[in-house]
């Protein structure tokens, strides 16, 4: 035993003792870090049970630039929120900020389909102008205007809905959106 402690010791003296003793602290300092860090967590219980678990389903709301603060933008977005309650569909809205034209409003419209919105609602002229031009170019996607019959130029496509506004348009929007995602889901 002594005589392997005088050979650890000579070793460990001059130069090439130094970076040897520093291999092994270094190989010692790692073992203790995955012993501490490492491996799998065991006490890692299941997930959060009041965490929401969302489909693979979008509805995007686009609103004018005061956004879901009051009157129709409102009334949409409760809709919206009732249906994602019992759908588990993913809502979000996106305001038109600027000039509340049908040309700046088809921008956040695009933004809106590329971002893969299976269903895309709007309130205000501008948007509904704009969802209503648009809409036969994406036969995929589901577009739900809130606004009257009367003000489309032309017949519809089949993928654009019209909510009559009112009193009713939360309920209406919730049985639109619901209808979609189970639609979108088949």
């Amino acid at each position: 035993m002594r005589l392997l402690i005088e050979q650890a010791s000579a070793l460990l003296r001059g130069r090439r003792g130094g970076w040897m003793g520093g291999g092994v602290l270094l190989v010692v300092c790692a073992l203790v870090a995955v012993w501490v860090f490492g491996g799998e967590d065991e006490a890692a219980g299941p997930p959060d049970a009041r965490a929401r678990q969302y489909r693979d389903v979008d509805a995007c709301l686009l609103t004018g630039e005061d956004g879901i603060k009051a009157g129709t933008p409102a009334a949409v977005w409760q809709g919206m929120e009732a249906a994602s309650g019992d759908t588990r569909a993913r809502v979000t809205h996106v305001p038109v900020m600027g000039a509340q034209t049908a040309a700046n409003a088809l921008p956040h419209l695009n933004g809106l389909i590329q971002r893969d919105c299976e269903i895309v609602l709007a309130t205000g002229q501008a948007q509904t102008e704009t969802v209503r031009k648009a809409a036969g170019s994406h036969p995929r996607t589901r577009f739900v205007v809130v606004g009257s019959e009367g003000e489309s130029r032309g017949a519809q496509p089949g993928n654009l809905t019209v909510v009559a506004p009112g009193d009713g348009v939360p309920d209406e929007v919730a049985k639109v959106v619901r209808r979609a995602v189970n639609t979108v889901q088949q």
